[in-house]
């Protein structure tokens, strides 16, 4: 005999337990997705803030030392810097005052005097003015120098020599070239050479014989001096080389974070301030480092005011470009957040196209309209929109150094452009009114 099957339970009244929930694998790996993509695009947009700041170090690097125009409008107000004449008209007396020719010449006029026959009390009395004249020689060699300094001619030679022997500030940075300003073991150097020849001349011209029997002294005055120089070297050369692509990589590696954000408007507008909070950084650290080399300049620099003036010369057009990118994320922030669904950005939106129908209905009751034109331009208004906005984007890539002007004559021109679109959309939505019938009596 068979055995009979175990009876089945009985099922239970009542709601019955869910089995276990099993996530489906495709939705499981769309959250992975997800936020490996957010993890990605927070790298990135991190990374782009600090590169951004170096990406401008390196555009300045690579221009001073490559561009022979620009290095000559960056090195040319030198030569009528305050400063840095000041400077150049006390090495230039030095260095055409290196002999006692006051002693000299009432040493020679006493001795023949005292040939002559002349006592030696009246001899001695004579050798004893060669200090006064000694003094009388400084002040007009001063006289001399400042006029040569401040001529044209002084400037016209600078910007030639430094721009026919541009590797000035190669040699500054690489340690490669020679020209009126010279690195050697940390120390730079101007050469007054030139403007001490002149002086030598005018001060032969001008009675003064024993000026030609100047010797060839050292015709060159320390600007500033830093033992760190080598290492600033290495960096620039490494700058140099990246100069090129460092900024395309930047751009690229920044919409590349923006793309692969959940959020793109809220990334991008995180990406611009983060840049130009970077950028600002930076600027204040410039500031700082000025005042702390300033603060602790060695012996060998004759002139601190003339140092100031060099250092500020040559990082003129890297803080106009730290400020160009501060101004620049702070403008496409703001873009960002009023193209967003803020309760301000919305109320300024309709307040704008509220004008805008407001000029619209003006005209209507004018029987002004704007035709094809209105109808056109509120059907494709968004595109339109983003043709504007791509146009500003390439101008400002293309323009040669931009400065902050340069960001507020786009923003301007960006803004007046979205104003005639908004006027041509709302005159395709109002329509205007039927022209009077002329032969119509008059009431």
């Amino acid at each position: 005999m068979t055995e009979p099957p175990d009876p089945q339970p009985e099922p239970v009244p009542g709601p019955q337990p869910s089995p276990d929930p099993v996530r489906p694998r495709g939705r499981r790996g769309a959250g992975a997705g997800r936020v490996a993509r957010g993890a990605a695009s927070a790298v990135l947009i991190v990374l782009t803030c600090v590169l951004v700041p170096l990406a401008l170090l390196a555009v300045w690097v690579h221009d001073i030392t490559l561009d022979t125009d620009r290095y000559v409008a960056t090195v040319a107000p030198l030569a009528t810097d305050p400063a840095v004449q000041d400077a150049a008209v006390r090495r230039i007396t030095e260095a055409v005052s290196a002999r006692d020719y006051g002693k000299v010449a009432a040493g020679e006029l006493a001795a023949w005097l005292r040939s002559q026959g002349l006592g030696p009390r009246a001899t001695d009395a004579i050798r004893s003015l060669g200090p006064r004249l000694d003094s009388v020689v400084d002040d007009a060699t001063t006289k001399i120098a400042t006029r040569v300094v401040d001529s044209e001619a002084f400037a016209t030679v600078w910007r030639t020599a430094n721009r026919t022997a541009h590797n000035v500030v190669v040699h500054a940075l690489t340690g490669e070239g020679r020209g009126a300003v010279g690195v050697s073991d940390g120390t730079v150097t101007l050469n007054v050479g030139t403007a001490v020849d002149r002086v030598k001349q005018d001060l032969v011209e001008a009675g003064l014989k024993p000026a030609e029997k100047i010797p060839q002294v050292d015709k060159e005055f320390v600007l500033f001096q830093s033992d760190e120089l080598a290492t600033f070297r290495t960096a620039a050369h490494l700058l140099d080389v990246v100069g090129n692509w460092l900024p395309v990589i930047v751009v690229v590696l920044g919409a590349a974070g923006v793309l692969l954000a959940h959020r793109r408007r809220r990334a991008l507008a995180r990406t611009a301030l983060g840049a130009a909070f970077a950028c600002l950084v930076v600027a204040l650290a410039l500031v700082v480092a000025r005042h702390y080399y300033l603060g602790h300049l060695p012996p060998q620099v004759q002139s601190k005011a003339a140092a100031g003036a060099v250092f500020d010369t040559l990082l003129r057009f890297l803080r106009v470009s730290l400020r160009t990118a501060v101004v620049l994320g702070v403008v496409i922030a703001l873009g960002a957040y009023f193209v967003g669904p803020g309760r301000l950005p919305v109320a300024v939106r309709g307040g704008s196209d509220h004008a805008a129908d407001a000029a619209a209905r003006w005209a209507a009751d004018r029987h002004l309209g704007t035709g094809r034109a209105g109808t056109w331009t509120l059907a494709h208004r968004r595109w339109l929109t983003l043709t504007a906005l791509l146009v500003v984007a390439l101008v400002f890539a293309l323009w040669n150094h931009p400065t902050v002007l340069t960001v507020l004559l786009l923003v301007l021109i960006l803004l007046g452009v979205l104003a005639l679109l908004a006027l041509l959309a709302a005159g395709g939505r109002v329509r205007p009114g039927p022209l009077p019938d002329k032969a119509s009596p008059e009431h």
